[in-house]
């Protein structure tokens, strides 16, 4: 059998493995809860690795890029013992959890407009600091380490969208999309040239990697967060700049975008995206549809809908697990097994392992 790497690469290739390789996120929260359930953990009590446990075959090693214009910056505006809130170098009060995953409240935000971009914070970001880059020996290492156990190995950050969401907050930047555009476009510019010159390093010091993960979350249920028309105006012109440099280095880019996908869907095949993830079902995405309409153009990373994995029933599980893998290759589709989302506490340790065995009992092409 192809290792989980060989077995990917086929797939961004263009052709068929000779198995389904496996992809999946699993919550902090969710290994504490497993190792209580008698997953192993390591000396300290802490989660054994879980991506080696579980078999699964795509694994990031570097990419988290420093994008915030005040590198270092976390100023503790507030805290419990439950929750603390922190501004960040891009001028974001976030509150954050302290024992538990989940996305930040956004609490406030001090770019509030172009004015303050442009005297603040773009000029932090124009005279390029190279050590925005991190460790390129660590991730160099990783690859390597990870390329030996036979898995696919990327690198991953977030892109212009998830920055601008980050640094401005939904109301400021809503508005900036509808009402001044060249401010949008000279913050897309300067962080895509960011990117650009920060994988430069990271290629040359480190190496190329397997694949690349661009995570911006475009879309919450059923609904983009703005018009495609908008998206392909502001946003889409710089992944197709991005992905282009890296298909300049043989390496394929697959798009994260939790939310509802479809209406973006011809953006991103125009843009050069090879794959896609994760496709999530409760938000309204069809990823057998995706696959009907888009198969000769991306790869699919999930789309099995999480609570057929979080139901408890065992028999349901495995109906919903053949019903999805049958489903796809039905229909020709090149995907990687996994969730549409991610492994949440709602999952038990036992049910989880048996998910994985009836997968296992399917995976051979």
């Amino acid at each position: 059998m192809q290792t989980g790497r060989e077995a990917i690469q086929a797939l961004f290739d263009g052709r068929q493995a000779d198995h389904v390789p496996i992809h999946d996120n699993v919550w902090t929260d969710a290994a504490r809860k497993w190792v209580g359930q008698g997953m192993p953990a390591r000396e300290d009590g802490s989660p054994c690795d879980v991506l080696d446990h579980l078999g699964l075959d795509i694994v990031t090693c570097g990419g988290g890029i420093d994008w915030q214009p005040k590198r270092g910056v976390a100023e503790v505006l507030d805290e419990t013992d439950e929750w603390s809130v922190v501004r960040n170098g891009a001028g974001a009060a976030l509150k954050w959890w302290k024992h538990r995953s989940g996305t930040p409240e956004h609490i406030d935000f001090e770019m509030t407009s172009r004015e303050v971009w442009e005297r603040d914070y773009r000029p932090l970001l124009v005279d390029f600091d190279p050590g925005r880059v991190g460790d390129t020996a660590a991730a160099a290492a990783a690859l390597a380490h990870r390329r030996e156990q036979g898995k696919w190995a990327a690198y991953g950050s977030v892109h212009v969208w998830e920055t601008m969401r980050s640094s401005m907050g939904d109301y400021t930047m809503y508005i900036a999309l509808e009402t001044d555009p060249d401010w949008i476009h000279d913050f897309c510019r300067v962080y895509t040239d960011l990117y650009l010159k920060s994988y430069e390093i990271l290629i040359a010091e480190a190496g190329p990697p397997d694949g690349v993960w661009m995570s911006e979350d475009l879309g919450y249920r059923d609904r983009l967060f703005c018009r495609p028309e908008t998206l392909a105006e502001l946003i889409f012109p710089y992944y197709a700049e991005m992905v282009s440099f890296f298909h300049g280095h043989d390496v394929p880019v697959i798009l994260h975008s939790c939310g509802y996908q479809e209406p973006m869907l011809p953006l991103a095949v125009e843009a050069g995206f090879d794959g896609l993830n994760p496709m999530e079902v409760k938000a309204g995405n069809d990823v057998f549809a995706f696959a009907e309409k888009y198969g000769d153009d991306l790869v699919f990373i999930g789309g099995l809908d999480a609570r057929i994995l979080e139901c408890g029933d065992r028999e349901r599980t495995r109906d919903g697990i053949l019903e999805f893998m049958d489903g796809m290759r039905a229909r020709g589709a090149r995907f990687v097994y996994g969730s549409d989302h991610s492994l949440s506490t709602n999952i038990d340790y036992e049910d989880l392992l048996a998910g994985l065995e009836v997968y296992r009992g399917h995976r051979a092409n």
